[in-house]
C-alpha cells in the first residue's frame, strides 16, 4: 500500500474523537521537555533500577485524514513463543507460591511472541487492526525505524486542569456469538470473584499512587467493576480520580504513578522485582504509555497494550500479552486469556503462533 507518510521520519496518527475512520496526522520532532502541543512516550522501566525517562516530541502541523480501506495481502507470519506454555505454567505456579508466602498479592505477568526478518506495511496493518478493534486509543506511531501499532483500550492518565483520572483494566471476557450470550458473558464477568479481586487490587494501588500528588481527601473511586464492551472483548474497568496539589508537575505525577498499577501488581515495588526475575523479555515500549499534551498542558496517556511493535530496519516484529496473577488464578485459563488478548493482533498481521 502506498503510504502518505513516506516523507516523515517521525509521525503520530491519532484517532479523532469517537469516529473510527477519521484520524489526525502530526509530524513529530524530538523535544527535550514537557510543553504544550507535544507527544510523549514513556517506555516501561522499573524505577528501582532507573528513573522513567519520558520522550517528548513537538507535534507539527495537524492534517485530518480519513483512513482508506486496504486490500493489501500480508504474507502469513509465524510468531515464536519467547516463553513456552510449559514454562509459562511453571512460572505461574512459582508466582502463586510467592503470593501464598505473602510476598505479593497480585502480579501482572506477561509473555512475548515475536518474528525476525519479517516485512509488513505498518499502515495497512494499522488500518486492519483499527477495523477489528475500534479501540478508543488507537494510534500509529513512527519514530525513525520503530513503529508502534496500537489498539489500546486502556487509559493510564487523563489530566483536566487540576483533576487527574486513571482507569485500570483488570478482568477480561470474550464476546458472545449472540446478544443473549454476550449479556451472559458480561454478567458473569461482573460477578466473577477472581476478576473482582484482581480489579480491586489494581484500584488500591492506583489510589495509593494518586494520593501522593492529590490534595488531602480528594482521591475517589468514581466507578468500580464497571463492564465496558469493546469489539473483541468485555473488560472490567474502574475509575479513580483526584484533585491535584498546587504546582504539581508532569514529572511529579509520573514519578508517583508510573509504571501503572494494572501492569505491575501489589505491592508495586515487589511485583516489579518479580517481573524482572520471571519475564524473559524486555518490555520496552510494551506496557509503557503514550499520548498527547494539548495546548492547555492537559493530557491523555494510554497504556501501551494490545499493540504491535515493529522495527523496519531489523525487521523484528513482536507482540506481548499478559494477565493479572492472584492466588485464585488457574494457569491454563490465564494462558487462554493471553491468547484471547492476542487474537485481534494476530488477525491484523495474518499471523499465527508456533507453540
Amino acid at each position: 500500500m502506498n503510504s502518505p507518510f513516506n516523507t516523515l521520519s517521525c509521525f503520530l496518527l491519532s484517532k479523532m474523537g469517537k469516529n473510527d475512520s477519521f484520524f489526525s496526522l502530526y509530524g513529530l520532532v524530538p523535544s527535550i521537555e514537557f510543553k504544550a502541543h507535544s507527544f510523549v512516550l514513556l517506555p516501561y522501566l522499573n524505577p528501582q533500577i532507573r528513573k522513567p525517562q519520558p520522550l517528548f516530541y513537538e507535534m507539527l502541523k495537524k492534517t485530518e485524514i480519513e483512513l482508506p480501506e486496504t486490500n493489501a495481502q500480508q504474507k502469513p507470519i509465524i510468531l515464536n513463543s519467547k516463553t513456552s506454555k510449559e514454562k509459562y505454567i511453571q512460572n505461574l505456579i512459582d508466582l502463586k507460591e510467592h503470593i501464598q508466602q505473602g510476598n505479593i498479592y497480585e502480579i501482572n505477568y506477561c509473555i512475548e511472541f515475536f518474528a525476525d526478518d519479517v516485512e509488513i506495511d505498518p499502515l495497512s496493518v494499522f488500518i486492519k487492526l483499527n477495523g477489528i478493534s475500534k479501540a478508543p486509543y488507537a494510534s500509529l506511531v513512527k519514530l525513525d525505524d520503530e513503529f508502534i501499532i496500537s489498539a489500546s483500550p486502556e487509559l493510564f492518565l487523563k489530566k483536566e486542569d487540576n483533576m487527574l483520572y486513571t482507569k485500570p483494566i483488570k478482568g477480561t471476557a470474550k464476546r458472545g456469538q449472540t446478544k443473549e450470550e454476550d449479556e451472559t458473558l458480561k454478567n458473569n464477568l461482573y460477578n466473577n470473584l477472581k476478576e473482582r479481586t484482581e480489579n480491586v487490587m489494581a484500584v488500591d494501588v492506583a489510589r495509593n499512587d494518586l494520593s501522593q500528588v492529590a490534595k488531602k481527601g480528594t482521591v475517589h473511586v468514581n466507578k468500580l467493576y464497571n463492564i465496558e464492551t469493546f469489539e473483541t472483548v468485555h473488560q472490567m474497568v474502574s475509575t479513580v480520580s483526584c484533585e491535584l496539589k498546587e504546582n504539581t508537575s508532569f514529572e511529579n505525577i509520573i514519578e508517583a504513578t508510573f509504571p501503572m498499577a494494572s501492569m505491575t501488581g501489589a505491592p508495586k515495588l515487589r511485583a516489579m522485582q518479580l517481573i524482572d526475575e520471571f519475564e524473559d523479555f524486555e518490555r520496552k515500549n510494551y506496557s509503557g504509555a503514550m499520548g498527547i499534551i494539548d495546548e492547555k498542558e492537559n493530557y491523555t496517556l494510554a497504556v501501551n497494550i494490545r499493540s504491535i511493535f515493529y522495527n523496519q530496519k531489523t525487521k523484528r516484529l513482536s507482540i506481548a500479552v499478559g494477565s493479572a496473577i492472584t492466588y485464585l488464578c488457574e494457569p491454563e485459563k490465564e494462558y487462554d486469556e493471553c491468547l484471547l488478548k492476542a487474537n485481534a493482533l494476530l488477525a491484523a498481521l495474518n499471523a499465527s503462533i508456533r507453540h
